[in-house]
């Protein structure tokens, strides 16, 4: 796959601000797989830098790198030794390999209905709105203060939002003595896991794989091909369904059988990078620096400067990229007879996974086509 022409990368502050946008989906998911899980620290933030770099000078382009939500849900609350989630990154990267290079996953997206992907973006948008309200409501006071700035900078958009918003939300945490995540911030270096047994094969499968795909595939893959093009045009013509899936199968393949989380693209991270100023690969690109730097700093110095961010701090960040995610042109400019597809697809989205929100929401278009049909019919007559 040859690097997009034509690109550039724009360092300035708003571009920085965009780098930091994404950080209300990327933080509290990585740290808190590193807590609760006992993940090992310096892997995990290298796979994300490794990701993150390769993925600016790919795509040039402020392509999201995130943890993969199935994946660190369940790590969160059921837990999963490490061999299990290495046979859950190999497992995923290689179907998302071979949906790109065949070009399996293209085909897919060319018989989505326009209604059902509006909904898969509403829906997506709700979900991640749900998540940033949890996150607020660990810190209030900040939460509100940090949303009013975010909302009052949306006025002068030449200043660094997410960078202000981000240091104002960590003054705050002192003033209010609001803690950060404990971490344990022993640091280990990239190494072989063991091979999984059998038993942790099948439990990847079931509740690792299997859940992650369907969300993978539409919200990291279909829609993130989809809203780059509405962002950025002929600037996006490489973004497409197949290179996503490739770039997402290769990390995956490469990194997590050394310690990183499984990990993809996704829309609302895209949302997030742009709604805060990146318009280019620099955005990427800095923050996989920035994480590098941080994985390599002694002593987990650099783990402890991310865990002072409060998630309340993030969480108005996460809200403010919900609504750029949830509410696009596509949404507007659709006929009222889809109005229903789009209800019912987000819905389902939010309440199950974009998986069952694509199932339902098609049949739901095809319902309505045949209703559209057998209107016209009557009317003809």
């Amino acid at each position: 796959m040859p690097r997009a022409a034509g690109e550039r990368f724009v360092f300035s502050l708003r571009e920085l601000s965009g780098a930091l946008g994404d950080l209300g989906t990327l933080l509290p998911l990585m740290l808190g797989s590193i807590a609760v899980v006992g993940l090992a620290p310096t892997p995990v933030l290298l796979g994300f830098a490794i990701f993150y770099i390769a993925t600016a000078v790919h795509y040039r382009l402020p392509i999201p790198v995130q943890p993969m939500k199935a994946v660190a849900a369940v790590l969160l609350t059921a837990g999963i030794e490490p061999a299990g989630l290495v046979a859950s990154g190999v497992m995923i990267g290689l179907v998302l390999l071979v949906l790109g290079l065949t070009g399996w996953i293209t085909r897919l997206a060319r018989v989505v209905p326009q209604s059902v992907l509006a909904g898969l973006q509403m829906g997506l948008g709700m979900a991640l709105a749900l998540v940033s309200i949890e996150l607020m409501a660990t810190a209030p006071v900040i939460a509100v203060l940090i949303l009013g700035l975010l909302l009052g900078l949306l006025l002068v958009p030449r200043y660094p939002a997410a960078l202000i918003a981000l240091v104002l939300a960590i003054v705050l945490a002192q003033l209010f003595d609001v803690p950060g995540m404990k971490l344990d911030t022993a640091s280990t270096t990239f190494s072989a896991l063991p091979l999984p047994s059998p038993a942790e094969l099948e439990r990847a499968v079931s509740q690792f794989v299997l859940p992650q795909l369907s969300l993978t595939l539409t919200n990291a893959v279909l829609l993130t091909a989809l809203i780059a093009g509405d962002y950025f045009g002929d600037r996006a013509a490489h973004v497409t369904p197949a290179r996503l899936s490739v770039t997402s199968g290769l990390a995956n393949l490469l990194l997590t059988p050394f310690g990183a989380l499984p990990m993809c693209h996704g829309a609302g991270g895209l949302a997030a990078h742009y709604r805060f100023g990146a318009r280019s690969g620099a955005a990427p690109l800095v923050l996989g620096l920035a994480l590098l730097v941080f994985a390599l700093l002694p002593g987990g110095l650099g783990l402890s400067t991310l865990a002072a961010i409060p998630a309340a701090g993030l969480g108005a960040l996460l809200l403010m990229a919900s609504g750029e995610l949830a509410l696009t042109k596509r949404l507007f400019n659709c006929k009222p007879s889809c109005w229903p597809v789009i209800a019912v697809t987000a819905g389902v989205t939010v309440w199950v996974d974009p998986f069952w929100g694509l199932l339902v929401g098609s049949c739901a278009e095809i319902l309505r086509c045949a209703a559209v049909r057998a209107l016209l019919r009557r009317v003809g007559n």
